[in-house]
């Protein structure tokens, strides 16, 4: 890349010509969510894209998100490094998995480096801490016990316990452990189980979840790029579902299509697979929705050629019309670039009655867009085991009334063995428990 060119564009973006500028939504999150068919507009096109991201600045002492109305949050943990995902084991210890890009992307485009200098300026692109914290109740208010428990893991995301096995997905493989109850911290070292896509990395968060029955596992794996501008070469088995067999490491293709599967869960009412997925950028501040999806074995839901089912995206050439005319059109659309990374159903917890049964969705937001998208955790109802009406908000409050601070921004979640909501905030470093307010 040109390095005059390089220091000419960023000093367009240190000068704010370009973060923010020229990509304001038409459409609120509300009019792009739901079971119906949102509106799409034209597509546009940018030589560089648009961007707004709040400057992180973390939380204050004694500040927290807001929450709806009677409801009640506290934070349990803090000083930890980027936690992604969280994972409650059978004893009610919770895994924090602490982790980050490992930072192999090629930056071949000025687009690249900008974006990437203004998303870190937002907290981010925090350091990892490739490791795996476990949290235990303390029985009393404050923060839980704090345990390193796995570390010299490689931008770990998912993890399953099958058994006496953790199963932790780094983003190159997934890798064995034992576990024994109430130990904490692992001293035997990983064991290879088997690999997964790794090139380029240009995203690369892998997404784990065991079947019911404990004989598979399925793996969310991430397209290499936004709409295949680094080669169809490198997005072999990308963006996808993989089924993985727990017993051998033999793996097979479930879905396809899905850009950037960050989430899966079963449904617990019909057994259904679903996932939350990021959507494709650069086409304007209302395109693409982010979406929440049941996953068909064999489905193929659009990217790279199109999205929300039949709406082909001109700019992936060649295109394959009869890929695209079998594209399975998403369930339930989120609102564009709101980001969601995490994504927990549940039937019954601690929370009151209007928040069972359904879906809570962690929008880690958006990059590209003004007004801000996301930045919250949702709610979606399943009363018949289908999303039903608009996502409910149910933490807010993560970035300034004016979007210039970011406090904070959600990832993972899990629900504690109480039944409260746990969240995983990645720029604020901490993990939040929601309860009634009354507790």
């Amino acid at each position: 890349m040109n390095k005059c060119l390089c220091m000419s564009v960023l000093a367009l973006a240190s000068a704010g010509l370009l973060a923010g500028c020229g990509n304001k939504a038409d459409y609120t999150m509300a009019e792009q969510s739901g079971t119906g068919k949102p509106p799409l507009p034209e597509p546009r096109n940018f030589l560089l894209p648009p961007m707004k991201v709040p400057d992180g600045v973390g939380w204050k002492d004694g500040q927290t998100p807001k929450v709806a109305q009677g409801l009640a949050i506290a934070r349990i943990a803090s000083g930890l490094m980027h936690p992604r995902q969280l994972y409650t084991l059978p004893n009610g210890d919770v895994l924090v998995v602490e982790a980050n890009s490992p930072g192999t992307e090629e930056v071949s485009t000025p687009k690249q480096l900008i974006a990437g200098k203004i998303k870190n300026g937002s907290g981010k692109g925090g350091k990892g801490g490739n490791r795996i914290t476990l949290l235990r109740p303390t029985g009393g208010p404050g923060e839980w016990e704090k345990h390193v428990f796995i570390e010299h893991l490689n931008s770990p995301f998912g993890v399953q316990l099958i058994g006496n096995t953790l199963y932790v997905a780094n983003t190159d493989d997934i890798v064995t452990f034992p576990y024994t109850p109430g130990e904490t911290h692992v001293d035997a070292p990983a064991k290879w189980f088997t690999d997964l896509p790794d090139t380029i990395n240009h995203h690369w968060t892998k997404a784990l979840l065991a079947s019911p029955d404990g004989r598979k596992l399925y793996v969310g794996v991430g397209s290499n790029s936004n709409i295949t501008e680094n080669g169809l070469a490198v997005e072999y088995r990308r963006a996808t579902v993989l089924e993985v067999d727990a017993a051998t490491g033999a793996s097979r293709i479930y879905a396809s299509g899905l850009r950037n599967p960050t989430g899966l869960q079963w449904e617990p009412q019909t057994g259904a697979l679903w996932a939350i997925v990021n959507e494709r950028d650069e086409i304007g501040a209302d395109l693409v929705p982010d979406y929440l999806t049941s996953v068909r074995d064999g489905g193929f839901y659009g990217w790279p050629y199109s999205y929300w089912g039949q709406h082909v995206d001109r700019r992936v050439q060649p295109q394959k019309p009869e890929l695209v005319a079998k594209a399975i059109v998403p369930d339930y659309g989120l609102g564009s670039h709101v980001a969601p990374l995490g994504l927990l159903m549940t039937q019954t917890n601690a929370l009151p009655a209007q928040y069972h049964n359904g879906a809570f969705i962690s929008e880690h937001g958006s990059w590209d867009r003004r007004p801000l998208s996301g930045y919250r955790v949702t709610f979606v109802a399943f009363p018949q085991g289908h999303p039903v009406g608009k996502p409910q908000p149910v933490v807010t409050g993560f970035h300034s009334p004016d979007e210039s601070q970011l406090y904070g921004a959600p990832v993972g979640l899990a629900q504690d063995h109480q039944g409260a909501l746990l969240i995983a905030d990645d720029v604020g470093n901490v993990v939040w428990r929601v309860t009634p307010a009354s507790r």
